[in-house]
């Protein structure tokens, strides 16, 4: 159990499974994470797409990671949809679900299967500016409109609802005079998505993350 006190082994590391809809970039951060030595004890998998043409699929084949894209569009109706992205899933058998911008709403049959096995990136500090249409871009202008002074980006656990499951990272990113939205997603991602994320994971994978009462403990000492 990725919630337990052991970290993985050597002979197994964490397996690591990404779901994108987009370019990539928190992608990106996992694997350059791993590389550099801040994400230990874990490897990518398989890369998961919902779009055919993101660049996403090219930084996986770039750095050798097994990669498919899945898309609704290729399907009968949603109930097949679902089926593949989550047969699809299973057949890569992971530790660690990371939802790295992805853009679909889950079956059900997913969220349950992977209970505390599963983890999302948010760019805002939930629970201001998340739940249901707050994603991408939305954010930082929905930030922006409400003047706050501070903002930033969380690692949840996903579960049932949008953006509702246990925090295990947040990290906060000031606002600036003369922000557009473009310019804030920018700050946002480099000063907090593409730090907490790669660390959340090395928590995980280091048996550091317990979920207790709906809340995540954190054990950050080596």
């Amino acid at each position: 159990m990725l919630t337990s006190d052991e970290p993985m082994t050597q002979n197994h590391k964490l397996r690591i499974l990404v779901c994108v809809s987009g370019g990539g970039t928190n992608l990106q951060a996992i694997i350059d994470g791993i590389r550099d030595g801040r994400i230990t004890n874990a490897e990518i998998i398989r890369v998961i797409s919902n779009n055919k043409k993101n660049y996403a699929l090219t930084r996986a084949e770039e750095n050798g990671i097994p990669a498919l894209s899945i898309s609704p569009k290729d399907y009968a109706d949603r109930e097949q949809f679902n089926k593949a992205l989550l047969d699809a899933v299973n057949e890569a058998s992971p530790d660690l679900v990371v939802l790295a911008g992805f853009l679909v709403v889950l079956p059900e049959e997913m969220t349950a299967q992977y209970r505390n096995r599963m983890i999302n990136i948010h760019p805002a500090l939930i629970p201001s500016f998340c739940g249901k249409g707050y994603y991408g871009l939305k954010v930082h202008e929905k930030v922006l409109e409400r003047g706050v002074k501070i903002t930033g980006a969380t690692v949840h656990f996903v579960d049932e609802g949008t953006d509702t499951g246990p925090i295990i990272l947040q990290k906060a990113v000031e606002v600036e005079d003369g922000d557009t939205p473009e310019i804030l997603q920018k700050r946002v991602m480099e000063q907090a998505e593409w730090v907490i994320l790669p660390e959340a994971i090395d928590l995980i994978a280091n048996g550091k993350v317990t979920v207790e009462d709906g809340k995540c403990r954190k054990d950050r000492k080596s």
